[in-house]
């Protein structure tokens, strides 16, 4: 694989674009940040994007195009039926995944929704090896479970095992004992874990997962979402694959599962998503359900432009220069973080730098949650939008107590070629500098909490002034700097 060595200095990421369009950040004052905070009650999702510098809440739909891209959209047929613009995305999907058939969708949790309402019933079991928020979601609303089927090391927050988004085998076969095959409608599998630090999932455990499906007769699906990620770490951390191209890594996972589906905010860097399989019946039943929840079969709920923009990106993915992209800055994050004594989730992962609130703010508690209460702290020393991705994003039980995550992070995401060095380099700065004031920081409780995925829409306030005591300390310590 292309390697860069600097002669002088430490090696830094290399980007390997130039930046021809730009768009003007804002970075308010600290007044006018706490003062965003307190209007969005404590929230990082209700901020407006005008009070922020550096968005990095998520990687959805906020990767940068490039010119090829922007230049495929204008080729786009507006045909509402049997668009040429469909035609063209459908082959490039067979292409790289190897799958006869193709249903788009808008994005990835429209997919979820057409998967669950097809196989899940009530009283189903979905194992996997970790859940996402929207999925767990559709799959709870259809009547189903989920179960978590991954060995412990992959909630350890510091290790060296570069594969920590694995599913436990032996796991998931007691599993299907246990409750029968029946009663299991598929395993699911996410390419680079989002809630356990975007940890990827080997190709070697892809593909023993596949074998024990079959042998059970159980559908293997394989959300493909963050899988550019996932394919630089195949490729640099697993040693049969070393010397194979990103191309054939892709294909290889896609024989060795059942349905793939994907969020194309993420994949292809357009805005957009579907589900491919081989199995006939499956795409048969899923199919009945696109015109109902998303629109036509040839355009899924997607602007044909945008479907445009995804052919060429899907096919931008098959290059190294760009899947490595992603992950290369944020091991340096991750890394510069780490040599200042910021708890950070090792090995670094993908989508973001993931930050261990359970041990940067280990004096709040759980049930006040501190992965947003530390999100909350980091915006207003920085005007940076992380996410909170702990407690705060679970649901209560059924008994109206709170679910305590595995982990409390706070995901600092970074969105493919958008940032440079220098913002990067930025968000170390003010990060430590919150590292080292944490003590002033408390936590949150709810104002307005709504009962499904309150992190999206839900409204939190301090438990005390600490917000107004960490901006005293940021303008005495930078006075009138922003």
């Amino acid at each position: 694989m292309p390697q860069v060595k600097f002669f002088y200095g430490d090696s830094v990421p290399l980007e390997m674009h130039k930046v021809r369009v730009v768009q003007k950040l804002n970075l308010r004052t600290v007044e006018e940040r706490l003062q965003a905070m307190s209007e969005a009650g404590s929230n990082t999702f209700l901020l407006k994007n005008k009070d922020v510098f550096l968005d990095m809440l998520t990687d959805s739909g906020v990767n940068a195009m490039s010119d090829k891209q922007v230049a495929a959209m204008m080729e786009a047929d507006d045909s509402y039926a049997g668009s040429s613009t469909f035609t063209k995305l459908e082959e490039k999907v067979q292409e790289l995944f190897g799958k006869k058939y193709y249903l788009p969708a808008h994005q990835g949790r429209a997919c979820e929704n057409i998967i669950a309402r097809s196989f899940v019933s009530q009283g189903s079991i979905v194992p996997m090896n970790y859940h996402f928020t929207t999925t767990k979601s559709h799959i709870v609303l259809n009547g189903g479970s989920v179960v978590e089927v991954i060995p412990t090391e992959a909630l350890e927050v510091n290790s060296e095992n570069p594969f920590k988004g694995n599913l436990d085998l032996n796991q998931l076969e007691q599993l299907i004992n246990e409750h029968g095959p029946e009663q299991i409608p598929f395993v699911r599998i996410e390419a680079g874990t989002n809630l356990i630090g975007g940890q990827p999932v080997s190709l070697a455990n892809i593909k023993d997962t596949y074998k024990l499906c079959q042998k059970y007769g159980i559908m293997l699906v394989f959300d493909a979402s963050l899988l550019a990620d996932n394919l630089y770490f195949i490729k640099v951390r697993e040693a049969e694959y070393k010397d194979a191209d990103i191309r054939s890594i892709t294909k290889e996972i896609a024989d060795h599962t059942d349905i793939i589906y994907f969020s194309a905010r993420k994949l292809g860097c357009a805005r957009g998503g579907g589900i491919c399989t081989n199995d006939v019946d499956a795409y048969n039943k899923m199919r009945e359900l696109i015109p109902l929840f998303e629109g036509f079969l040839t355009y899924g709920g997607m602007s044909v432009r945008e479907m445009e923009a995804m052919v060429v990106g899907l096919e931008e993915t098959m290059d190294f220069n760009m899947v490595n992209q992603g992950p290369e800055f944020i091991a340096y994050m991750v890394g510069e973080l780490q040599k200042r004594g910021v708890p950070v989730i090792t090995p670094a992962g993908g989508l973001g730098c993931h930050l261990n609130a359970m041990e940067f703010v280990k004096h709040i508690p759980q049930e006040q949650y501190p992965a947003g209460a530390l999100a909350a702290a980091i915006y207003i020393a920085s005007g940076i939008r992380g996410m909170e991705r702990g407690t705060l994003s679970e649901d209560r039980k059924s008994d109206g107590s709170e679910k305590l995550a595995d982990m409390e992070l706070v995901r600092l995401a970074m969105p493919r070629r958008v940032f440079t060095l220098s913002q990067v380099n930025y968000a170390i700065d003010r990060i430590t500098w919150v590292y080292e004031n944490r003590h002033l920081i408390e936590g949150l409780t709810f104002e307005d909490e709504p009962k499904i995925l309150r992190f999206f829409l839900g409204k939190l306030k301090p438990v005390s002034d600490w917000q107004e005591q960490l901006t005293a300390k940021f303008k005495a310590d930078f006075g009138d700097s922003l």
